[in-house]
């Protein structure tokens, strides 16, 4: 009875062979990598393609913010500055150092706005450029990536400023200020330091300025008998030139001739003088 069930012989069969797992079939294979790949990239390329207006409108407020507190570029029209600057040249004027309360001195070229007839109403303007290509270069202008050629500004040098007196001429034919008199090479070859005679005293907080192609340049000395004796207002003053940065072939930095280092500074320290004391008055 207890062999019941068994298979003849008394043994328990043998186990056989455990059935290998069948392989798993990826579906599509190499084909469906490609495609994977594939999308990978679109989407990369479609959110670089969504970054790309961000990042134009970044550097467009950069540029202007540029322009507008650090860096600006100017063309140069005249040759009223010739040989120093030349008609064409681009200039980089600093607009920084103004905000931090730094002042005009003597020997700077400066760019300033017009102080009321000084440029010419019927002065020769570039001809119109086509549809299109004026509105390109009205944006760029704007942002301070190009020069414009129409804002009314003057580029000349700091012959004296408050309390100075400026004189034509000495012995020699040389300006002076406050009786020091001015060795200026950088006036242009040929020219007189002035044909025009003239003594000034700089009123405080205004600049007399000329320009170094003295014999073609409509600068303070033609403007003797207007308000404040030809001089402008250091407010109207929106620059200092440090660099002529286009063409490169006249690529210079535009120092400080070391002749007004040897100016007698008393005159302008006492016109500040004079104003802080009466701004002190209330005070006493």
């Amino acid at each position: 009875m207890g062999s019941r069930g068994r298979p003849r012989g008394g043994r328990e069969p043998e186990p056989g062979p455990e059935p290998e797992p069948e392989p798993v079939v990826v579906e599509g294979g190499r084909a469906e990598r490609r495609r994977t790949a594939r999308r990978v990239r679109r989407r990369r390329r479609t959110r670089r393609a969504g970054e790309l207006p961000l990042l134009v409108v970044v550097a467009l407020c950069i540029a202007l913010l540029l322009k507008t507190f650090l860096v600006q570029a100017f063309f140069i029209p005249s040759g009223s500055m010739e040989q120093t600057i030349r008609i064409g040249d681009r200039v980089l004027v600093d607009k920084l150092t103004p905000w931090f309360g730094s002042e005009v001195e003597r020997g700077d070229v400066v760019v300033f706005k017009d102080p009321g007839g000084w440029l010419k109403a019927d002065a020769a303007r570039p001809a119109p450029d086509p549809v299109g290509v004026k509105q390109i270069k009205q944006t760029l202008t704007f942002i301070g990536l190009l020069p414009s050629a129409d804002e009314q500004d003057l580029i000349k040098r700091v012959i004296g400023v408050g309390g100075d007196t400026v004189k034509c001429c000495d012995a020699r034919g040389r300006v002076t200020v406050n009786g020091s008199p001015l060795d200026e090479p950088y006036v242009n070859a040929g020219n007189a330091p002035s044909e025009i005679r003239f003594e000034v005293r700089v009123p405080a907080g205004r600049l007399f300025v000329m320009g170094d192609h003295r014999a073609n340049s409509s600068d303070s000395r033609f403007h003797l008998d207007e308000a404040f004796e030809g001089t402008i207002d250091e407010d109207e003053v929106v620059g200092e030139a440090v660099v002529i940065a286009w063409p490169f072939g006249h690529w210079r930095r535009l120092d400080t001739p070391a002749t007004f280092r040897m100016v007698p500074d008393q005159a302008r320290r006492e016109a500040h003088g004079r104003r802080r004391r009466r701004r002190a008055l209330p005070f006493a």
